[in-house]
């Protein structure tokens, strides 16, 4: 059984490859690596082709994250009916996502980041960065980040125990 992850932000240049490649990251560290694929992309095809952000893969890099084989795409309705887990990053994400899964599947599988707080926070929104500077790709990072151990715990629970073990024994 493999869990897929989508992340999904605008473009596909700053918010969502964020938090993909520092879920990638802590899904490696928790051990769930083989278990868990996680890819991002965005609701529009403004930057298809494109690499991340300078800004954001500056920042990655700050935090020991490398981000070179990234390029921009549009999410696509076949994989987001095949991720298990579909998380967007601002609200205005939600519709578009919603509106390509389906209503029924969309409550199933489509959360916000910011669900996985530890603690609940008033707005789940992660504003765009690419509109401000440094500062503002710093507390979109804080925002990721502070929901990466809840987002880890949540896939920890979706992949059984014995798939895990399972996939122990085969090594």
């Amino acid at each position: 059984m493999t869990y897929r992850i989508l992340t999904i932000c605008t473009g596909n240049i700053c918010r969502s490859p964020m938090a993909e490649y520092a879920l990638r990251e802590a899904i490696e560290q928790a051990g769930l690596a083989e278990h868990v694929e996680v890819a991002s992309a965005g609701t529009s095809g403004w930057e298809v082709g494109n690499p991340i952000d300078p800004r954001a893969g500056d920042l990655l890099r700050r935090h020991g994250i490398g981000t070179d084989g990234h390029r921009a795409r549009q999410m696509d309705s076949a994989e987001l009916q095949a991720a298990d887990l579909v998380l967007t990053l601002d609200h205005d994400h939600v519709g578009p996502v919603q509106q390509a899964l389906g209503t029924s599947r969309a409550a199933k599988t489509v959360r916000m980041v910011r669900d996985f707080a530890p603690r609940p926070v008033e707005d789940t929104g992660i504003r765009d960065p690419w509109y401000g500077d440094e500062g503002d790709f710093d507390t979109a990072w804080q925002q990721i980040d502070d929901a990466l151990a809840g987002i880890v715990d949540h896939v920890r629970s979706a992949v059984p125990e014995a798939e895990r073990r399972r996939a122990g024994e085969q090594r």
